[in-house]
């Protein structure tokens, strides 16, 4: 475990994607874009009821944002990606990173237009896209703080990037860094692929930007950082994958993925020392993982509602969605200054990762 000075997460600021589509339009998307690539409309009927069956439900996500305008149509051919008459799968990562660059870039120009203060860090955080230089070095080299603004990508982590974007800012010692999250899941979808999996993370991942700073003293409302704490469950690398392929990239998750982690979770808590009558901002992997951890930690409702909250509004953002959660929290007047947050996130690994903050 990794206890330090204390030093505090302020000024959240959250860019929504600019379209938001309702759960129940989303999956009538995938629907059509799944017949469309198996190239037989009897097939309709097959995946429908699959997809209905495994997925997450609009009564658990109400909605999903998305930079690509492809899930408001069903012009194949006039798709950014999911240009189905061409690739059943989609066009191939090659084009999928140049969108992701151009949406990026745009997100740390809206996050430091000109005349923003230099930050002394900067840590990027993603795990849907990757490009050389970054958007993150592309505006520090645009602003011209080159000599004062040094950069760090924290990348490929999966769902629980925020709690290492943390420790790295801890690293910092007594500077100010700004973590910008960027994570474009609507990027990484095959509507050729047609396994339980594949559905379940087509149900699940949306996108979304969040930026924080985390400064040694600060007058803002604010988070303080107590303990963080990583580990890796002993023979689980097999139960969940975020592997690179020709089309994009693939999540795998094995039906052990809930049990492997709640029953590791007791001991992982008493090794972070979690404190009592804390509330809890869990990653939002999906329901199940939600519902399993509050019914093994014996969580009341209130105590984890935050978690079910965002996954309703937002869906899995993958490493957006656990700062969207402290964002919730730090702004809720319920959640009396003092409190104890426990956080927690998991990816592959399988990663346990969590942090001890407080609401001060």
């Amino acid at each position: 475990m990794c206890t330090f000075y204390p030093m505090y997460l302020v000024d959240f600021q959250i860019i929504r994607p600019r379209y938001e589509t309702a759960q129940e339009e989303t999956f009538a998307w995938f629907i059509d874009a799944h017949t469309k690539a198996e190239g037989n409309e009897d097939f309709r009927e097959v995946i429908r009821e699959k997809f209905w069956h495994v997925g997450c439900k609009p009564d658990r996500i109400a909605k999903r944002g998305h930079v690509l305008p492809d899930f408001l149509h069903r012009n194949w051919d006039e798709m950014r990606i999911y240009r189905l008459n061409e690739r059943p799968e989609g066009l191939d990562l090659s084009a999928r990173a140049k969108v992701y660059q151009e949406e990026v870039d745009a997100i740390f120009e809206a996050y430091y237009p000109e005349m923003s203060e230099a930050p002394v860090n900067l840590i990027h955080v993603s795990c849907t896209g990757y490009v050389s230089p970054s958007g993150a070095q592309k505006i520090v080299s645009k602003r011209d703080w080159g000599q004062k603004t040094t950069v760090t990508h924290a990348y490929h982590m999966g769902c629980y990037g925020s709690i290492p974007a943390l420790r790295i800012g801890k690293g910092f010692s007594s500077q100010k860094t700004d973590i910008v999250h960027t994570e474009i899941c609507s990027l990484h979808s095959n509507p050729a692929k047609h396994q339980i999996d594949q559905l379940v993370s087509q149900s699940l991942f949306a996108d979304g930007f969040i930026k924080y700073s985390m400064v040694p003293h600060s007058d803002q409302p604010r988070m303080k950082v107590l303990s963080l704490r990583e580990e890796i469950i002993p023979n689980s690398t097999h139960a969940m994958t975020w592997d690179v392929m020709e089309w994009g990239f693939q999540m795998s998750l094995s039906k052990e993925v809930a049990v492997l982690i709640t029953r590791s979770l007791p001991g992982y808590l008493e090794r972070l020392q979690a404190p009592p009558k804390a509330i809890f901002a869990v990653h939002p992997g999906g329901p199940k993982i939600l519902t399993h951890v509050q019914n093994t930690l014996g969580l009341r409702d209130e105590q984890i509602a935050h978690s079910f909250q965002i996954l309703k509004e937002y869906g899995n953002m993958s490493s957006a969605t656990l700062p969207h959660i402290w964002e919730r929290i730090l702004n809720d007047p319920n959640v009396p200054n003092g409190t104890p947050i426990v956080s927690l996130a998991f990816g592959p690994g399988l990663n346990i990762a969590g942090a001890i903050l407080e609401k001060s």
